[in-house]
């Protein structure tokens, strides 16, 4: 007996969840596209976002500053087109952990900065309160589409899709 048949809501599951796959491939695509455009002008702006944690030398961090925005092009060039979804999504869900767990080291240590996700980064001028909880929140959101995308990668309209065929029957990759 398949799937579909002995639960009474699997049928619909199995129809929705692949376009549940590419709205969080699309939606993950948008927001490393996003990040990595903002930071690709300046990539001695991005070098000084991640050296604000405090958590490498400063040589360490402006080279790791200066590709995280060319690798955030890289998974977001691969997830809008669906070629090695699995692979693009572990490689955002253990960017997003190492983002997460950045953004609350910066927070339990008392630091003052902006995450510099979406641009610059850096420390925050005098007056200016960090805004942590929000930006944990936003990311563990990314995490979640990226987790999806690791347990179902198969989208429709993929390059994946287009060099696999046509999804087997109750395939749950």
């Amino acid at each position: 007996m398949s799937v579909t048949a002995s639960h009474p809501g699997a049928a619909r599951w199995a129809a929705v969840r692949p376009w549940l796959g590419v709205a969080a491939r699309l939606g993950l695509a948008a927001v490393w596209l996003v990040a990595g455009g903002a930071k690709v002008g300046d990539l001695a702006a991005s070098g000084r976002a991640v050296n604000a944690y405090q958590v490498m030398p400063y040589d360490v961090a402006t080279v790791i500053g200066a590709a995280l925005p060319f690798v955030e092009l890289a998974l977001g060039a691969l997830l809008l087109v669906g070629l090695a979804t699995r692979l693009a999504a572990g490689i955002s869900a253990a960017l997003l952990v190492v983002f997460v767990a950045g953004i609350a080291s910066a927070w339990s240590r008392g630091l003052a900065i902006d995450c510099g996700c979406f641009g610059s980064g850096g420390q925050l001028a005098a007056g200016q309160t960090p805004s942590y909880l929000p930006e944990i929140l936003r990311d563990l959101g990314f995490l979640a589409l990226a987790g999806f995308l690791l347990t179902w990668p198969r989208t429709p309209v993929s390059v994946d899709g287009w060099l696999a065929g046509p999804p087997v029957e109750d395939d749950d990759e």
